[in-house]
């Protein structure tokens, strides 16, 4: 089987924020405890953070991550989490159904996430609290000194403000299983009152309105109408969430979802220049993709209610569930003009690339690769590349293309991400660069993930899963020739 891929130089669909490579931490399972934080670990440092977990998420090259949740946070009180560990209380966790004993908080997050290389997206309350508890977090953490929140900081041993810049209000309020769930038209005041104080409080920050929790929501497109027509000018990203899973064993299918996911991004950037144009704004309003993965394996796992940290969600990635996951980071850059945030959600344990023992080791996921390597090499400007090549049909998307990719032009050259969707065929890729000083264009690598079985897993005794060397491709003149594996996720470098 063919493809053929045509890139111009100059034809891009933006410059790329590095903030679409985002992850995401919640209280939920053992995320944070035996995840992030186990003290007494061999490899715990003096915070009680492992330092496994720690070079594993720099290499993940994750800039900012999500914080407390989450359908968490709509029950959370920030206040329960900050200040000596011995005054903290051991809160019901209603959403999860599980014990919160606050030993993490805000503070200590922000000190792990320095030690990870990376920022602190900070969720506020709009469930059970509102706009004042907002604020006062704003204020705490932001503000340098001399008011309540700002000094209680100070008191709790930190000086200097922790400047966090971007901020949810709220998520997943049209959820039905939501800690008070709201209407659009009651979400939408809450969320434009709490952006006001928020941003009188700090006039850096940023903030995320909720959108539709999932593009099968009923209630999807007329929820961000309402809620954009109250906080438009308030704010600056509107939220999508989706997961996608192979529970029917249907694999052309599930590795199609990802058009799914361009679907929805498209229509919810329509709805925002809607809002936009009814209010004559001048000001664009874009989208934070800040939960998304391959979620379905651990829907029936059943655990005991009320206890700290038990094994929730703790999905364990197969090879296919890999290529689906390069498929959406291939989604996100292709959207790369109106996507400016994305969380890969989780990041450790909970639907994670990182899993841990508690007690013991620490590995990669099958997932773990594609969102490493695109990370790494998937930054400047992403081309708008055409694609020619064979589809096939669904029993709901018609004209899949066997070839998924895209390509970014930047400091480290071009790369190539491409995902080859047929099972049984590699995929003979020619490349025309249009545009380019190919004479001085070299090959530096392609490396290919792929496995015979779709369902071979990693684990902590074994990688079965990951990128390995393939053959040197073929570049003459503006022509770039080689085969893409059947079933691979493969990643092509050049230097320019």
């Amino acid at each position: 089987m063919k493809a053929k891929l045509t890139l111009h130089k100059d034809f891009s669909i933006g410059t790329l924020d590095k903030r679409v490579y985002g992850s995401f931490i919640e209280h939920l399972g053992r995320a944070v405890y035996t995840g992030i934080y186990e003290p007494g670990h061999p490899e715990a440092d003096e915070a009680g953070f492992r330092k496994d977990v720690i070079r594993l998420v720099r290499e993940l090259n994750v800039p900012i991550v999500r914080y407390p949740g989450g359908n968490f946070v709509s029950g959370y009180n920030w206040e329960d989490g900050v200040g000596p560990l011995e005054w903290r209380p051991t809160r019901m966790e209603l959403a999860w159904a599980t014990l919160e004993p606050n030993k993490i908080g805000v503070n200590e997050f922000v000190d792990w996430a320095k030690k990870a290389g990376t920022e602190v997206m900070m969720a506020v309350n709009l469930g059970t609290r509102g706009p004042d508890a907002a604020r006062n977090l704003v204020e705490y953490c932001n503000f340098p000194k001399g008011t309540q929140w700002s000094d209680l900081r100070r008191s709790h041993g930190y000086e200097n403000p922790h400047g966090i810049k971007l901020w949810c209000l709220g998520n997943e309020m049209d959820g039905q299983w939501q800690i008070c769930h709201r209407t659009a038209d009651e979400y939408g005041r809450a969320a434009l009152e709490a952006a006001k104080l928020m941003k009188w409080t700090d006039p850096s920050i940023e903030l995320t309105a909720c959108g539709s929790s999932g593009s099968a929501m009923p209630t999807f497109g007329t929820w961000e109408t309402t809620v954009l027509e109250h906080t438009y000018e308030y704010i600056d990203y509107v939220s999508l969430h989706t997961y996608y899973g192979n529970r029917d064993n249907d694999t052309p299918s599930f590795l199609a979802r990802n058009l799914e996911m361009d679907s929805f991004i498209k229509t919810i950037a329509g709805v925002c220049d809607l809002v936009k144009a009814r209010k004559r704004s001048k000001k664009t309003v874009n989208l934070s993709f800040d939960e998304w993965n391959v979620w379905f394996h651990s829907n029936n796992a059943k655990v005991e209610k009320w206890t700290v940290a038990p094994p929730l969600l703790e999905d364990i990635y197969t090879m296919e569930d890999a290529l689906l996951v390069g498929c959406m980071l291939i989604t996100l850059l292709k959207n790369a003009d109106r996507v400016k945030v994305a969380c890969l959600a989780q990041l450790v344990n909970v639907i994670a690339p990182i899993m841990t023992d508690a007690g013991g080791g620490a590995w990669r996921q099958t997932i773990f690769y594609p969102f490493a390597q695109m990370s790494k090499y998937g930054h400047g400007a992403v081309l708008r590349g055409e694609i020619a090549c064979d589809c096939y049909d669904t029993n709901d998307i018609d004209g899949v293309p066997y070839l998924e990719s895209v390509a970014v032009r930047g400091e480290q050259g071009l790369t190539i991400f491409a995902v080859n969707r047929n099972l049984s065929e590699a995929l003979a890729l020619e490349t025309e660069l249009a545009g380019f000083d190919t004479k001085n264009c070299r090959f530096i690598e392609h490396t290919a993930m792929r496995h015979d079985n779709l369902k071979a897993t990693n684990s902590v005794k074994a990688e079965l899963v990951r990128p390995a060397a393939q053959i040197a491709g073929k570049l003459d003149g503006a022509t770039l020739e080689l085969a893409l594996p059947p079933a691979s996720w493969n990643v092509i470098r050049l230097g320019l």
